[in-house]
């Protein structure tokens, strides 16, 4: 009993069935040779006889054989129902191929052992992978991805060069799509909040194509998501015209201006559009584009690299040095004209300074309104007006008078549920974080906490203030050869 089973395969996959039918037909009963039919493959050198060689062009029966590799225009393609099948015979343990025009054996069979079958199936790969890579790459344009169009017409060739559109795209594109789901047993979430689903995608494309339309107009882009930077990313646009043309060079999209002199450096790294025009011997290159590149300089000296920088001096500790009031900043530079000697009659004797507290609750914390213009003499809001005090004190303007007319209105003033709506209401009209500014709970800082210059007029924080925090005064002082004490705001002690 014979039985015959059909495949349509090529490759290692024809030899993983042929193996697999081997081991597997005989274990369920069946006969020991298998027939399988395959659209085309080639044979072993030694399965044809050679022709008549006394012809000036021989055809040896190898080359007319079906199947066989060949790829030049004298041999013709074999008709659709000339096949060839193969038998694997488990006695011999060899591929016996009949060959057949329909159901007609139209000559004798050959044989090849397992050796020359293998060998004979991995040159027919390897020559099939080359094809594809050459065709993949675009050395044979008339098999690439897309092959050249044909445009006719003398108008096009006049315009472009010549007929042809040839566009080569190279790259790829991969997307990934997946679903997230995270599901939480937290008895304090309702049912529907304890999973949540999410979508999760991602695409990555890295592509590159060169068009050309003719031999004047090129178009060439690459554009890759994974870039570092935005300027691996081209994408350019040209028109060369030939050598007796006025329009030499049109360019758009990213292009360089290369200078020879020394006076006028080129540059690189362009976006904008370039035009080269000729005019007999002279020759003019206009460009309008925007830099996408920067230049700098930079000086080695013993192994390492300096740089020069300016920084101003608040800028380069922010938030940490502040003067204690405007008179102090005032007076600054000429008390520093005759240094070493600082020329100053102040001498500031007691200081608390006060922030928002950020942390745990402290010992040294309290409820506190800091108000901007307390002890100045030329105060920012309008509403306050300056006495003759001008030195910093709490009677350099009528801020006090304006809160407090009466004893009574102190009960407004120190009570922190009722401040901010008394000091925002009529007749103030304050702005709270402009004017004033209230504080729950501020702490106190420790005299290890900062410096201050008692001749200048300024203190400089151990750590920077954060962009939240609100930081208050209140200080005492005397003036050379005055016995009088002058004092900005309240301390904790009174």
């Amino acid at each position: 009993m014979r039985k015959n089973y059909t495949y349509f395969a090529r490759g290692p996959v024809a030899v993983l069935l042929l193996l697999l039918s081997g081991i597997f037909f005989p274990l369920q009963g069946f006969s020991s040779k298998c027939s399988f039919l395959l659209p085309a493959i080639s044979l072993p050198p030694d399965t044809a006889k050679k022709g008549d060689t006394a012809l000036r062009y021989p055809f040896d029966e190898e080359s007319t054989l079906p199947g066989a590799w060949n790829n030049h225009a004298l041999y013709l393609k074999n008709p659709s129902n000339l096949h060839v099948e193969l038998e694997y015979d488990m006695a011999t343990h060899t591929y016996v191929y009949t060959y057949k025009i329909g159901n007609l054996t139209y000559r004798l069979p050959t044989s090849m052992s397992f050796e020359e079958y293998q060998n004979m199936d991995n040159e027919t790969m390897m020559r099939k992978y080359w094809q594809d890579r050459a065709e993949a790459a675009g050395i044979d344009n008339s098999k690439g991805t897309i092959p050249k169009i044909h445009i006719g017409g003398k108008v096009f060739e006049t315009i472009f060069g010549n007929n042809t559109v040839d566009i080569r795209p190279q790259g790829s594109a991969e997307i990934t799509f997946g679903i997230i789901s995270n599901k939480r047993d937290d008895p304090m979430l309702n049912t529907q909040m304890r999973r949540q689903t999410n979508f999760d995608f991602d695409e990555k494309i890295n592509m590159n194509v060169i068009a050309k339309i003719g031999d004047k107009i090129e178009f060439k882009t690459a554009y890759n998501t994974q870039a570092t930077f935005e300027f691996e990313n081209k994408l350019k646009l040209k028109y060369e015209g030939k050598e007796d043309e006025i329009i030499q060079l049109i360019e758009g999209g990213d292009v360089d201006m290369p200078l020879s002199s020394t006076l006028i450096k080129g540059n690189q790294s362009l976006f904008g559009i370039k035009t080269k025009l000729r005019f007999g011997r002279v020759t003019v290159t206009g460009i309008y584009s925007q830099q996408k590149s920067t230049t700098k300089n930079i000086t080695v000296q013993g192994n390492a690299q300096t740089t020069k920088f300016e920084i101003k001096a608040d800028e380069y500790e922010d938030n940490r040095h502040f003067f204690l009031a405007q008179y102090f900043r005032n007076h600054y530079k000429d008390a520093l004209k005759t240094l070493p000697v600082v020329t100053s009659n102040v001498n500031i004797t007691k200081l608390e300074i006060w922030v928002t507290n950020i942390g745990a609750a402290v010992t040294d914390n309290r409820n506190i309104v800091a108000f901007q213009d307390l002890g100045e003499y030329q105060p920012y809001n309008s509403k306050i007006t300056g006495n003759m005090v001008q030195n910093p004190s709490t009677k350099s303007n009528n801020l006090i008078h304006l809160i407090m007319p009466n004893a009574s209105d102190s009960v407004n003033i120190r009570n922190i549920n009722r401040v901010t709506d008394y000091l925002k209401g009529s007749p103030f009209g304050f702005t709270a974080g402009q004017d004033f500014e209230k504080v729950e709970s501020a702490r106190k800082l420790l005299a290890s906490e900062y410096s201050f210059n008692s001749k200048l007029g300024f203190i400089s924080l151990n750590t920077a203030l954060n962009s939240d925090q609100v930081l208050a005064v209140a200080f005492q002082y005397q003036l050379l050869g005055d016995t009088t004490v002058y004092q900005v705001g309240e301390f904790s002690d009174q």
